[in-house]
C-alpha cells in the first residue's frame, strides 16, 4: 500500500506508525461490523423511531474480537485499531438511520417515488460533505477537541477499561449494568451519563429545558411545541451561535496553534494544516491542530460543496420545472445555507450535551419554507437535504474525540494525532459506504411494509397541512429574543442558549431530573475529593482523579443505555 509523502517522511523521522484503516484484517472486521451497524440503525429508526449510539457498542464488539485467540485477530487488541472499527460502526449506524433513510422517506410518503433516488443521491452528497467539513475543522476554536463530546469520552473510556482491566473495567461494567436495566424500564440513564461527561453550564441549561418541556403542559396547560416556543428559542440561540462561529474564524486569542508554540515553519506542511517542524513532541491540550485559517477554509469549502449538492438535487428532482430560473437560484442558495447551518447547530449541541436536535432544527427550516411559500416538492427536497446533515457531523466529532483521548500518549504526539485522525476518517468512509449500499438495497422492502421513520411522517404531515396558525412566525420571533440573550450571556464556549432550546425540543420525560441529579453528584464528588487533599497540586490531582471516576461511570451509563436500545431490535421481529 502506498502512503502519502507526509506519512513516509514521518516514518523516516521515527514517528510511530498509526494502524491503517485499510489493513486487511481491520478492513474485513470494519466492513462486517458496519453492515451490522447499518442494519441495526435501519431497523430501529423505521420501527421504533430511535437511532442508538453505537460508538460504545462498536468499541465493545471490537474489544471482544481482539480477545479471540486467532493469530490475525490478535491485532485487534490494539486500542487504536478498536477505535478505527468503532468509528466505522457508529458512522454506518447514524448514516443509515439519520442521514439516508429519513431524507428519502419524505418524497416516498408524498407519493413521489420517482424522487427517492434523486433524494438518495442528494443525501449521499450531504453525508459526504458533512463528514468532510468536520474532518477539516475538528479541534479548531469552533469545535475544539477539549470540549465535552460525551459519547466520544464514553467510547474512549470503554476501550481503555477493556484494555487495562482491573478497577476501571469493574466500575465501567457496574455502571453499564445500571444503564442497561434503566433502559429496559424506560429510564433515560444516558441523560445522567452525559451529565458526568459534558460541560456543566451547558448541561444545566439542557436540564432546565427538559424540565420546562415536561411540566409546562401540566402546570401551565400549554403545549410549548404546538405553539413553536422551543423553535423560536432555537432560532434566536442559533443565530447568535452562528455569529459567534463567524467571530471564531478570526485568528485572535484562544488556544495556541502548534506554530505559535514551536515557532514559525520553514518547510513542508502536515495533512492537518500545521508545519512539519512545528509540532509539540508530547501531548499538549493547549495546542490546537487546526488554526483559524483552516477553520475558515473548511467552512467555506463546506458551503460551496453544499450549494453544489443542492444544485445537483434541484436538477435531478426537477425543481426548475416548478419554480423557474430565479426560484431555482434562491432554492439552491437556501438549501446550501440550510445544510451548513443545520450541521453547525446540531454539532454544537452534540459537542456539549451528547444529544442533537436534528429533527427540530430541520422542522425550523421546514417552517421557514412554508413561510416563503415554497411549492410542495421543492420544499420536500429541501427538508430531506437539510435532514441529511448534522448527525454524521456530530458522530464523527464523537469518534475523533475518542481517538484524540486514546492517542494522547503517542510520541511525537502532534504528527501521530494528525495521522490517526486521518485513518479514522478513512475508516468512517468505509462505514458510510456500507450504509449507502444497505439503504439502497433495503429501502424498498422496508417502505413497502410500512416501515418508515416517524419523523419523516411528521415532516410530510407538516408540509401537507401548512401553517394553520397565522401567528406562528410572530411567536417564534418573540421567543427568539430570550434564546438569543441566553446564548449571548453564556458565550460560545458554553452554548447555553442552544442547549436550553435542545432540552425544550427533545422533551424526554424524567431526563431533566436525571441530568440535574447527576450534575449535583458531580459537583459534590469533586468538592469531597478536594477537601481530602492538602495543597494546590494535591487538589488538582484529586480533582482529576474524581473526574476520571465520574467519566467511567458516565461512560458505563451511556454504554448500558445504548445496549438497551439495540436490544429492542428483538421486539421488531
Amino acid at each position: 500500500m502506498t502512503h502519502s509523502p507526509a506519512a513516509q517522511a514521518a516514518e523516516e523521522a521515527g514517528v510511530p506508525r498509526h494502524p491503517r484503516a485499510f489493513e486487511p484484517v481491520t478492513l474485513v472486521v470494519t466492513v462486517l461490523l458496519s453492515v451490522l451497524g447499518a442494519v441495526i440503525g435501519l431497523v430501529l429508526i423505521t420501527t421504533l423511531g430511535i437511532a442508538p449510539n453505537t460508538s460504545v457498542i462498536g468499541a465493545l464488539i471490537a474489544m471482544l474480537v481482539g480477545r479471540v485467540s486467532f493469530a490475525a485477530l490478535r491485532r485487534m487488541r490494539d486500542p487504536n485499531r478498536q477505535n478505527l472499527v468503532q468509528s466505522a460502526v457508529s458512522g454506518s449506524t447514524f448514516a443509515a438511520a439519520n442521514s439516508l433513510v429519513t431524507p428519502i422517506a419524505v418524497p416516498f410518503l408524498l407519493g413521489r417515488t420517482d424522487l427517492v433516488w434523486p433524494m438518495l443521491g442528494g443525501a449521499v452528497i450531504g453525508l459526504a460533505v458533512d463528514s468532510w467539513v468536520l474532518y477539516r475543522v475538528f479541534d479548531s476554536r469552533l469545535l475544539p477537541a477539549t470540549a465535552a463530546w460525551p459519547a466520544g469520552i464514553a467510547a474512549a473510556e470503554t476501550i481503555r477499561a477493556g484494555d487495562e482491566g482491573g478497577r476501571k473495567a469493574k466500575l465501567l461494567g457496574v455502571s453499564a449494568l445500571v444503564g442497561f436495566v434503566g433502559g429496559l424500564f424506560k429510564v433515560p440513564t444516558s441523560a445522567a451519563g452525559v451529565a458526568f461527561l459534558g460541560n456543566i453550564w451547558a448541561l444545566l441549561m439542557f436540564g432546565v429545558g427538559l424540565l420546562v418541556a415536561q411540566y409546562a403542559p401540566v402546570l401551565l396547560h400549554v403545549d410549548l411545541s404546538a405553539h413553536y416556543v422551543p423553535h423560536g428559542v432555537m432560532i434566536g440561540a442559533g443565530l447568535v451561535a452562528l455569529v459567534q462561529a463567524l467571530l471564531m474564524m478570526r485568528n485572535r486569542g484562544g488556544r495556541k496553534t502548534a506554530e505559535a508554540v514551536e515557532g514559525p515553519a520553514t518547510e513542508g506542511a502536515a495533512p492537518g494544516g500545521e508545519p512539519e517542524n512545528a509540532r509539540p513532541a508530547h501531548f499538549a491540550p493547549e495546542v490546537r491542530t487546526v488554526d483559524a485559517a483552516r477553520l475558515r477554509r473548511g467552512l467555506l469549502e463546506g458551503l460551496v460543496l453544499f450549494v453544489a449538492g443542492a444544485l445537483g438535487i434541484a436538477l435531478m428532482g426537477g425543481v426548475l420545472s416548478g419554480m423557474g430560473g430565479a426560484g431555482l437560484v434562491g432554492w439552491v442558495l437556501l438549501a446550501g445555507v440550510a445544510a451548513l447551518v443545520h450541521q453547525l447547530i446540531v454539532g454544537l449541541a452534540a459537542m456539549h450535551s451528547g444529544w442533537f436536535p436534528a429533527f427540530a432544527v430541520t422542522l425550523i427550516f421546514l417552517i421557514l419554507g412554508l413561510v416563503l411559500a415554497i411549492p410542495m416538492v421543492p420544499l420536500a427536497l429541501l427538508v430531506g437535504y437539510a435532514a441529511s446533515t448534522g448527525p454524521a457531523f456530530a458522530d464523527v466529532g464523537f469518534d475523533f474525540k475518542a481517538g484524540w483521548l486514546l492517542r494522547r500518549d503517542g510520541v511525537p504526539w502532534h504528527p501521530y494525532e494528525v495521522a490517526g485522525r486521518r485513518q479514522q476518517y478513512l475508516s468512517q468512509l468505509v462505514g458510510f459506504a456500507v450504509a449507502v449500499l444497505v439503504v439502497a438495497v433495503a429501502w424498498k422492502p422496508f417502505f413497502a411494509d410500512g416501515h418508515v421513520p416517524p419523523v419523516a411522517q411528521v415532516y410530510v404531515d407538516t408540509i401537507k397541512t401548512g401553517l394553520t396558525d397565522g401567528h406562528a412566525l410572530a411567536v417564534m420571533g418573540l421567543w427568539a429574543i430570550p434564546g438569543a440573550l441566553v446564548q449571548l450571556l453564556g458565550g460560545s464556549s458554553r452554548q447555553m442558549g442552544v442547549l436550553l432550546a435542545t432540552g425544550l425540543l427533545v422533551a424526554t420525560p424524567q431526563a431533566g431530573w436525571l441530568v440535574l441529579a447527576a450534575l449535583t453528584v458531580r459537583v459534590l464528588w469533586r468538592r469531597h475529593a478536594r477537601r481530602k487533599a492538602a495543597g494546590a497540586a494535591a487538589e488538582q490531582a484529586a480533582t482529576e482523579a474524581a473526574d476520571n471516576d465520574l467519566a467511567l461511570v458516565g461512560a458505563g451509563l451511556v454504554a448500558g443505555s445504548s445496549l438497551s436500545d439495540v436490544s429492542q431490535i428483538v421486539r421488531t421481529f
